[in-house]
């Protein structure tokens, strides 16, 4: 079986919002030739920022989330705005969130957050040496509480559930995937999937 691209027929912008656009497209199967609409969202590239200050410690954000409503532990992250490479924006990103910089970085992964609807992709850099360097710039609707933690505590953190932003457990695994930390399974996971027991319908 060959997978081919599928040819647009037509496309119309839905929804044009702050954050993200939402597109309505139609594109034909190249296997039947028949028409399907699929909701698009648009969004400008995110970032992630593992950082690391000299002494070793992660730096962990606490932010209130309106999705969850809840307050979230993560780390310093964001949006690629328009003429930013995503280093930049990382750095950006890192010094108003925390107040800290870093002149030593290393792009460790990129994953696409969702491509059955989204476009956009996330960038995570591991940013070594962070040290205060300024105060924090927030966005309008930021208030942001930084700490320093242990790295060996991030695992602890994941499998108890303080840490379950998806993006932020991926940044920690392309940081585990260079040897820099060991994780742990997923929460309720103990070992392999268990086998089902086969019924005989009497």
């Amino acid at each position: 079986m060959t997978i081919e691209i599928w040819p647009e027929v037509a496309r119309r912008v839905a929804y044009a919002g702050r954050i993200f656009t939402i597109r309505q497209d139609r594109r034909r199967s190249p296997g039947t030739g028949r028409e399907h609409g699929f909701d698009v969202l648009e969004a400008s590239d995110w970032v992630n920022v593992v950082a690391l200050t000299g002494a070793g410690r992660v730096l962990l954000i606490r932010q209130y989330r309106a999705g969850p409503d809840e307050i979230t532990t993560e780390i310093p992250g964001g949006t690629v705005d328009g003429g930013e490479t995503p280093r930049q924006a990382a750095e950006r990103e890192l010094e108003e969130e925390t107040g800290y910089r870093s002149s030593d970085w290393t792009l460790i992964g990129r994953v696409e957050p969702n491509p059955a609807f989204q476009t956009n992709t996330t960038w995570t850099f591991l940013a070594r040496n962070a040290a205060p360097a300024s105060a924090q710039h927030f966005d309008e609707t930021e208030v942001i509480e930084v700490e320093e933690r242990p790295l060996d505590e991030i695992p602890g953190l994941i499998a108890g559930g303080t840490i379950k932003h998806a993006l932020v457990v991926c940044a920690f695994f392309h940081l585990a995937a260079r040897g820099l930390l060991s994780l742990p399974p997923p929460p309720g996971v103990d070992g392999p999937a268990p086998v089902a027991e086969s019924r005989t319908r009497t």
